[in-house]
Protein backbone atom coordinates (compact mmCIF):
# COMPACT_ATOMS: atom_id res chain seq x y z
CA UNK A 1 0.00 0.00 0.00
CA UNK A 2 1.51 3.91 -0.61
CA UNK A 3 1.52 6.47 1.51
CA UNK A 4 2.36 10.21 0.67
CA UNK A 5 5.60 10.73 2.98
CA UNK A 6 6.18 14.56 2.12
CA UNK A 7 4.86 16.88 0.15
CA UNK A 8 5.30 20.37 -0.30
CA UNK A 9 4.18 23.47 -3.28
CA UNK A 10 4.25 26.52 -4.46
CA UNK A 11 5.40 29.30 -6.75
CA UNK A 12 9.08 29.29 -8.56
CA UNK A 13 11.12 31.89 -10.37
CA UNK A 14 8.78 35.00 -9.06
CA UNK A 15 10.96 37.97 -10.56
CA UNK A 16 10.18 40.88 -8.10
CA UNK A 17 12.03 44.45 -8.52
CA UNK A 18 11.17 47.38 -6.07
CA UNK A 19 12.05 51.01 -6.08
CA UNK A 20 12.23 53.06 -2.93
CA UNK A 21 12.09 56.58 -3.52
CA UNK A 22 13.66 58.56 -0.42
CA UNK A 23 12.94 62.22 0.73
CA UNK A 24 16.56 63.55 -0.10
CA UNK A 25 16.06 62.28 -3.68
CA UNK A 26 18.19 59.19 -3.69
CA UNK A 27 16.34 56.29 -4.36
CA UNK A 28 16.81 52.17 -3.51
CA UNK A 29 16.39 49.44 -5.50
CA UNK A 30 15.83 45.54 -5.09
CA UNK A 31 15.68 42.64 -7.75
CA UNK A 32 14.77 39.37 -6.31
CA UNK A 33 14.26 35.94 -7.74
CA UNK A 34 11.49 34.39 -5.22
CA UNK A 35 10.30 30.64 -4.43
CA UNK A 36 8.31 30.21 -2.08
CA UNK A 37 6.72 26.52 -1.34
CA UNK A 38 3.98 25.34 1.14
CA UNK A 39 3.51 22.46 3.51
CA UNK A 40 0.25 21.47 5.87
CA UNK A 41 -2.78 19.15 5.49
CA UNK A 42 -2.71 19.45 2.00
CA UNK A 43 -2.43 15.75 1.17
CA UNK A 44 -5.44 15.18 -0.49
CA UNK A 45 -4.68 16.94 -3.26
CA UNK A 46 -2.58 13.77 -4.04
CA UNK A 47 -4.11 11.13 -2.42
CA UNK A 48 -7.60 11.80 -3.26
CA UNK A 49 -7.69 14.38 -6.43
CA UNK A 50 -9.51 17.31 -3.60
CA UNK A 51 -7.77 20.66 -3.92
CA UNK A 52 -9.87 22.49 -1.06
CA UNK A 53 -6.90 22.95 0.78
CA UNK A 54 -4.68 24.33 -1.82
CA UNK A 55 -3.81 28.04 -1.62
CA UNK A 56 -3.05 28.33 -5.51
CA UNK A 57 0.63 29.07 -6.72
CA UNK A 58 -1.36 31.77 -8.58
CA UNK A 59 -2.18 33.59 -4.99
CA UNK A 60 1.54 32.77 -3.38
CA UNK A 61 3.03 35.13 -6.49
CA UNK A 62 0.35 37.55 -5.44
CA UNK A 63 1.44 37.58 -2.10
CA UNK A 64 5.21 38.02 -3.01
CA UNK A 65 4.04 40.96 -5.18
CA UNK A 66 1.97 42.52 -2.51
CA UNK A 67 4.62 42.23 0.46
CA UNK A 68 7.41 43.29 -2.03
CA UNK A 69 5.18 46.67 -2.23
CA UNK A 70 3.82 47.26 1.15
CA UNK A 71 7.15 45.35 3.14
CA UNK A 72 9.08 47.56 5.49
CA UNK A 73 11.94 45.03 5.02
CA UNK A 74 12.15 44.56 1.22
CA UNK A 75 15.42 46.20 0.94
CA UNK A 76 16.68 43.90 3.83
CA UNK A 77 16.55 40.49 1.59
CA UNK A 78 17.30 37.92 5.14
CA UNK A 79 14.21 39.74 6.96
CA UNK A 80 12.00 39.89 3.42
CA UNK A 81 12.39 36.20 3.51
CA UNK A 82 11.53 35.79 6.94
CA UNK A 83 8.46 37.78 6.97
CA UNK A 84 7.51 36.40 3.14
CA UNK A 85 7.44 33.22 5.41
CA UNK A 86 5.97 34.15 8.83
CA UNK A 87 2.80 35.34 6.41
CA UNK A 88 2.21 32.46 4.94
CA UNK A 89 2.33 29.95 8.08
CA UNK A 90 0.01 32.42 10.24
CA UNK A 91 -2.73 33.43 7.16
CA UNK A 92 -3.85 30.04 6.63
CA UNK A 93 -4.62 27.63 10.00
CA UNK A 94 -3.89 24.56 7.30
CA UNK A 95 -0.54 25.82 6.24
CA UNK A 96 2.27 24.54 8.86
CA UNK A 97 5.67 25.49 7.15
CA UNK A 98 6.60 27.81 4.27
CA UNK A 99 9.96 27.56 2.74
CA UNK A 100 11.38 30.89 1.08
CA UNK A 101 14.69 30.81 -1.16
CA UNK A 102 15.53 34.04 -2.45
CA UNK A 103 18.40 35.33 -4.94
CA UNK A 104 19.23 38.37 -4.90
CA UNK A 105 20.90 40.24 -7.98
CA UNK A 106 23.58 42.42 -8.06
CA UNK A 107 23.13 46.15 -8.58
CA UNK A 108 25.33 48.68 -7.68
CA UNK A 109 25.52 52.38 -7.81
CA UNK A 110 27.00 54.39 -10.58
CA UNK A 111 29.98 56.95 -9.32
CA UNK A 112 29.64 60.35 -11.05
CA UNK A 113 32.48 62.53 -10.40
CA UNK A 114 34.11 60.65 -7.46
CA UNK A 115 29.59 60.44 -6.35
CA UNK A 116 27.44 57.65 -6.26
CA UNK A 117 24.85 58.57 -8.41
CA UNK A 118 21.14 58.88 -6.92
CA UNK A 119 19.56 56.77 -9.51
CA UNK A 120 21.61 55.19 -11.82
CA UNK A 121 22.75 51.33 -11.17
CA UNK A 122 25.16 49.63 -12.78
CA UNK A 123 25.13 45.30 -12.89
CA UNK A 124 28.86 44.88 -11.99
CA UNK A 125 29.45 40.96 -11.79
CA UNK A 126 27.26 37.78 -11.84
CA UNK A 127 27.65 37.62 -7.98
CA UNK A 128 24.33 37.15 -6.01
CA UNK A 129 23.47 36.87 -2.53
CA UNK A 130 21.05 34.08 -1.29
CA UNK A 131 18.43 33.52 1.68
CA UNK A 132 16.80 30.43 2.64
CA UNK A 133 14.64 30.86 5.37
CA UNK A 134 11.93 27.75 6.64
CA UNK A 135 9.10 28.96 9.48
CA UNK A 136 6.94 26.03 10.86
CA UNK A 137 4.21 25.78 13.49
CA UNK A 138 5.38 23.08 15.36
CA UNK A 139 5.22 24.18 18.50
CA UNK A 140 1.89 26.06 17.76
CA UNK A 141 1.20 29.29 15.84
CA UNK A 142 1.54 31.47 18.74
CA UNK A 143 5.46 29.91 18.76
CA UNK A 144 6.55 29.79 15.65
CA UNK A 145 9.91 28.64 14.72
CA UNK A 146 12.11 29.73 12.13
CA UNK A 147 15.79 28.63 10.56
CA UNK A 148 17.88 30.45 8.02
CA UNK A 149 20.64 30.23 5.77
CA UNK A 150 22.46 33.24 3.74
CA UNK A 151 24.89 33.26 1.30
CA UNK A 152 26.69 34.33 -1.79
CA UNK A 153 27.65 32.49 -4.98
CA UNK A 154 28.89 33.39 -8.50
CA UNK A 155 31.12 35.02 -7.23
CA UNK A 156 34.24 34.39 -9.76
CA UNK A 157 37.70 34.65 -8.56
CA UNK A 158 41.82 34.26 -9.64
CA UNK A 159 44.71 34.41 -8.43
CA UNK A 160 47.72 34.22 -11.03
CA UNK A 161 50.05 33.13 -7.74
CA UNK A 162 49.96 32.35 -4.84
CA UNK A 163 48.99 28.71 -5.09
CA UNK A 164 50.56 24.76 -5.03
CA UNK A 165 49.50 21.28 -5.02
CA UNK A 166 52.17 18.97 -4.26
CA UNK A 167 52.44 15.92 -2.04
CA UNK A 168 49.51 14.11 -2.88
CA UNK A 169 48.50 10.54 -2.68
CA UNK A 170 50.25 9.32 -5.62
CA UNK A 171 49.49 5.28 -7.24
CA UNK A 172 48.93 4.19 -11.18
CA UNK A 173 46.17 6.36 -12.17
CA UNK A 174 47.65 9.38 -11.27
CA UNK A 175 48.77 11.57 -13.99
CA UNK A 176 48.81 15.31 -12.72
CA UNK A 177 52.34 16.47 -11.99
CA UNK A 178 53.01 18.28 -8.57
CA UNK A 179 53.13 22.09 -9.06
CA UNK A 180 54.40 24.84 -7.05
CA UNK A 181 53.10 27.86 -8.41
CA UNK A 182 50.26 27.65 -9.96
CA UNK A 183 46.26 29.32 -11.10
CA UNK A 184 44.19 28.97 -8.42
CA UNK A 185 40.49 29.97 -9.90
CA UNK A 186 36.86 29.30 -8.74
CA UNK A 187 33.46 30.19 -8.59
CA UNK A 188 32.67 31.19 -4.93
CA UNK A 189 29.55 29.61 -3.23
CA UNK A 190 29.01 30.34 0.30
CA UNK A 191 26.02 29.51 2.48
CA UNK A 192 26.38 29.77 6.07
CA UNK A 193 23.70 29.22 9.43
CA UNK A 194 22.31 32.07 11.45
CA UNK A 195 20.55 30.46 14.40
CA UNK A 196 17.36 32.91 14.89
CA UNK A 197 17.13 33.95 18.67
CA UNK A 198 14.64 31.40 20.56
CA UNK A 199 13.83 33.70 22.98
CA UNK A 200 11.95 36.12 20.94
CA UNK A 201 8.77 34.63 18.38
CA UNK A 202 8.77 35.05 15.32
CA UNK A 203 5.99 37.42 14.56
CA UNK A 204 5.48 40.42 11.83
CA UNK A 205 6.29 43.33 14.89
CA UNK A 206 9.37 41.07 16.52
CA UNK A 207 11.62 40.61 12.92
CA UNK A 208 12.88 44.60 13.64
CA UNK A 209 13.65 43.15 17.33
CA UNK A 210 15.82 40.16 16.36
CA UNK A 211 19.13 41.79 17.28
CA UNK A 212 20.56 40.48 13.64
CA UNK A 213 22.80 42.61 11.74
CA UNK A 214 22.48 40.79 8.36
CA UNK A 215 24.33 43.09 6.34
CA UNK A 216 27.14 43.21 8.09
CA UNK A 217 27.30 39.69 8.43
CA UNK A 218 26.89 39.63 4.49
CA UNK A 219 29.47 41.61 4.17
CA UNK A 220 32.31 40.50 6.79
CA UNK A 221 31.66 36.71 4.53
CA UNK A 222 32.29 38.55 1.35
CA UNK A 223 35.56 40.25 2.71
CA UNK A 224 36.63 37.04 4.43
CA UNK A 225 36.08 35.47 1.32
CA UNK A 226 38.15 37.92 -0.50
CA UNK A 227 41.31 38.88 1.61
CA UNK A 228 41.53 35.01 2.55
CA UNK A 229 41.52 34.04 -1.21
CA UNK A 230 43.94 36.46 -1.96
CA UNK A 231 46.36 36.39 1.14
CA UNK A 232 46.33 32.82 1.83
CA UNK A 233 49.85 30.89 0.70
CA UNK A 234 47.52 27.79 -0.77
CA UNK A 235 48.74 24.26 -0.31
CA UNK A 236 45.43 23.33 -1.44
CA UNK A 237 41.96 24.45 -2.18
CA UNK A 238 40.99 22.41 0.78
CA UNK A 239 42.95 24.69 2.56
CA UNK A 240 42.43 27.58 1.71
CA UNK A 241 38.75 26.87 1.82
CA UNK A 242 39.44 25.75 5.90
CA UNK A 243 40.53 29.02 6.66
CA UNK A 244 38.01 31.15 4.80
CA UNK A 245 35.77 29.30 7.44
CA UNK A 246 38.00 29.32 10.36
CA UNK A 247 37.67 33.43 9.93
CA UNK A 248 33.73 34.33 9.79
CA UNK A 249 33.46 31.95 12.69
CA UNK A 250 36.01 34.67 14.38
CA UNK A 251 34.40 37.75 13.09
CA UNK A 252 30.78 36.67 13.35
CA UNK A 253 29.31 35.63 16.07
CA UNK A 254 26.07 35.12 14.75
CA UNK A 255 26.97 32.30 12.65
CA UNK A 256 26.83 28.88 13.31
CA UNK A 257 28.44 27.13 10.23
CA UNK A 258 30.23 27.71 7.31
CA UNK A 259 29.63 25.58 3.89
CA UNK A 260 31.72 26.54 0.58
CA UNK A 261 31.58 24.82 -2.75
CA UNK A 262 34.38 25.77 -4.59
CA UNK A 263 34.67 24.21 -8.31
CA UNK A 264 38.42 24.25 -9.86
CA UNK A 265 38.89 26.37 -12.95
CA UNK A 266 41.60 25.00 -14.31
CA UNK A 267 43.90 26.69 -16.76
CA UNK A 268 46.71 24.85 -18.41
CA UNK A 269 49.65 26.19 -19.86
CA UNK A 270 49.71 25.52 -23.43
CA UNK A 271 52.99 22.98 -24.38
CA UNK A 272 54.80 24.90 -27.16
CA UNK A 273 57.96 22.34 -27.38
CA UNK A 274 56.59 21.84 -31.11
CA UNK A 275 58.38 25.42 -31.87
CA UNK A 276 61.29 25.36 -28.99
CA UNK A 277 59.10 27.42 -26.92
CA UNK A 278 59.16 26.60 -23.61
CA UNK A 279 55.59 27.47 -21.57
CA UNK A 280 54.97 24.85 -19.32
CA UNK A 281 56.40 25.54 -16.02
CA UNK A 282 56.86 29.19 -14.54
CA UNK A 283 60.55 28.99 -14.09
CA UNK A 284 60.90 28.43 -18.02
CA UNK A 285 58.54 30.64 -19.27
CA UNK A 286 61.02 33.56 -20.21
CA UNK A 287 60.72 35.83 -22.92
CA UNK A 288 63.32 38.28 -24.20
CA UNK A 289 61.99 41.24 -25.63
CA UNK A 290 63.60 43.97 -27.03
CA UNK A 291 62.36 47.93 -26.32
CA UNK A 292 61.53 49.45 -29.34
CA UNK A 293 63.85 52.92 -30.39
CA UNK A 294 66.62 53.94 -32.01
CA UNK A 295 70.05 51.32 -32.12
CA UNK A 296 72.16 53.04 -29.34
CA UNK A 297 69.13 52.89 -27.06
CA UNK A 298 67.66 49.04 -27.85
CA UNK A 299 67.05 47.14 -23.90
CA UNK A 300 66.75 43.90 -24.14
CA UNK A 301 64.18 43.11 -21.38
CA UNK A 302 64.20 39.28 -19.24
CA UNK A 303 60.67 38.92 -18.52
CA UNK A 304 58.47 35.54 -17.05
CA UNK A 305 55.38 35.01 -19.14
CA UNK A 306 52.98 32.14 -19.50
CA UNK A 307 49.89 31.35 -21.81
CA UNK A 308 47.30 29.21 -20.16
CA UNK A 309 44.47 27.42 -21.80
CA UNK A 310 41.03 28.09 -19.92
CA UNK A 311 39.45 24.28 -19.45
CA UNK A 312 35.72 24.75 -18.65
CA UNK A 313 35.03 20.69 -17.80
CA UNK A 314 35.71 18.55 -16.20
CA UNK A 315 36.69 20.87 -13.11
CA UNK A 316 37.80 19.83 -9.42
CA UNK A 317 35.04 20.78 -7.04
CA UNK A 318 35.72 20.89 -3.27
CA UNK A 319 32.78 20.57 -0.64
CA UNK A 320 33.15 21.27 3.28
CA UNK A 321 31.36 22.50 6.16
CA UNK A 322 32.90 23.96 9.32
CA UNK A 323 30.89 24.38 12.34
CA UNK A 324 32.00 25.83 15.91
CA UNK A 325 33.16 23.25 18.86
CA UNK A 326 29.84 21.61 20.38
CA UNK A 327 30.48 23.60 23.41
CA UNK A 328 30.94 26.81 21.74
CA UNK A 329 28.04 29.79 22.22
CA UNK A 330 26.82 31.56 19.57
Amino acid sequence: MASLASARYGKDLVRVFRIVRNADGTQDIAEYIVCALLEGDIATAWTHSDNKMIVTTDAIKNTIYVKAKTSPHVLQVETFALELATHFVTRYAHIHAAHVDIIKLKWSRIAVAGQPHKHSFVRDGDEKRTVSVTVDDSLGKDRLKGTLKAGIKDLLVLKSSGSSFEDYWVDEFTTLAPVNDRIFSTTVECNYTIPLPPSIPLTFAALPSLGINFEHIASTVRAATLETFATHDSASVQATLYQMCERILKEERHVADVEYKLPNKHYFAVDMKYINIKNTLPQDAEVRLQTPGPPALVLTVLISSQVFMPVSHPSGLIVATVARAPSAKI
